[in-house]
């Protein structure tokens, strides 16, 4: 019998891989055994009671103020003795985290294989996002098997000479997700509160945005609210200490700025689904909300999902102060340009990448 094994670390991780675990579990002839390194703790656990996942293995490697040196040399040293004892015929991997190229380096060392999901996505920029983008490349020589959720990922996989014969276009699995975390009749006090009003969805976390690029997007945002009656704006804010440092300084006494603790998977979904349009400078949510016909502006001056800049869904606004400023002010007040990116194709998928890669699995050596 195969054994796969699923290694994830990550809140972002969990919320793309688990729909795929339950997939694969539905499978026959395979076991599935699911690895969680615990880089993230609570926000992770959250995803996993969400999606009914339980891990096999649990590395709990967080530490307060880890580094990402502490990071890849605590998952390097804990996940050999698993890989050693189970020796799975495959480990699958996503994205770009510090635990998704720490899995990659030990099973190549081990020379286990490895499936890389959400594979293909670039910025060619090393260090940004950082250190995502090393991790992605680095992942992407080390992988067997290139699940590409559009064919620009694949473009850019082929480009640099990976066999034609391992890459599949495959969807996003965060499409996947919101099937089992979007509800009708989902009621929150925070949306009870923003009700009769423009919900403007803020994430910032980004190291590379730390200090004054994060202080010049609150300043932003503290300006359309200033002049923008009807707009309220929440705020889910990161475990990150240095983070929330400049968001109370910024935001300290604004009554339509709610700062809040960080949402699970299920609320933040939710929240999205009822929001306006999104400001972050994250990666996921550039792939979720196009889904949900919400506008995203997003916080960077890069983006490795040229695909929603593309089918304009997304819309590269920088971190300066005025051009975020202006960015939002023009998608409150233009009501064409608004549903021009609000009614934008979604370019991430169909919700069945999952079913999608747990094919090609079970097909290869059966």
């Amino acid at each position: 019998m195969k054994h796969i094994m699923v290694v994830f670390g990550t809140r972002p991780e969990a919320i793309k891989m688990c729909p795929l675990v339950k997939e694969l579990k539905t499978r026959k002839n395979v076991r599935i055994s699911v690895c969680v390194t615990g880089q993230h703790r609570t926000m992770l656990d959250q995803v996993l009671e969400v999606f009914d996942v339980a891990p096999d293995h649990d590395l709990c490697i967080m530490k307060e103020n880890q580094t990402l040196f502490e990071i890849t040399i605590n998952i390097l040293n804990a996940i050999r003795q698993i890989l050693q004892n189970e020796r799975p015929d495959m480990v699958l991997v996503h994205g770009d985290t510090t635990t998704t190229f720490a899995t990659a380096l030990a099973c190549f060392y081990l020379q286990i294989p490895i499936g890389h999901v959400e594979a293909g996505l670039r910025t060619y920029k090393i260090h940004s996002p950082y250190p995502e983008e090393f991790n992605r490349q680095a992942v992407g020589i080390i992988a067997k098997y290139h699940f590409a959720p559009t064919e620009q990922a694949r473009q850019n996989l082929l480009k640099e000479g990976k066999p034609a014969d391992q890459i599949y276009v495959t969807g996003n699995t965060a499409i996947d997700a919101l099937k089992t975390t979007i509800q009708k009749d989902y009621y929150h006090k925070e949306l009870d509160w923003a009700s009769g009003s423009r919900l403007i969805l803020l994430t910032a976390h980004r190291r590379e945005n730390m200090g004054t690029p994060m202080q010049q997007m609150f300043c932003a945002i503290k300006r359309i609210i200033a002049e923008t009656p009807d707009v309220k704006v929440i705020y889910p804010i990161h475990l990150n200490p240095l983070v929330r440092q400049i968001a109370y300084a910024v935001f300290n006494g604004e009554e339509r700025i709610h700062i809040i603790e960080p949402l699970d998977v299920l609320d933040f979904h939710n929240f999205l689904a009822r929001s306006y349009l999104v400001l972050t400078d994250s990666g996921g949510i550039q792939e979720e909300a196009p889904s949900l016909g919400k506008p995203v502006l997003v916080m960077r001056d890069t983006t490795e999902r040229p695909e929603g800049i593309a089918a304009g869904t997304l819309r590269l606004v920088g971190t300066e102060e005025e051009n975020i400023y202006l960015s939002v002010k023009k998608l409150l007040s233009n009501n064409e340009e608004y549903d021009q990116m609000s009614q934008a194709s979604n370019p991430y998928g169909d919700g069945f990448a999952s079913k999608r890669i747990a094919d090609i699995l079970m097909g290869d050596g059966e």
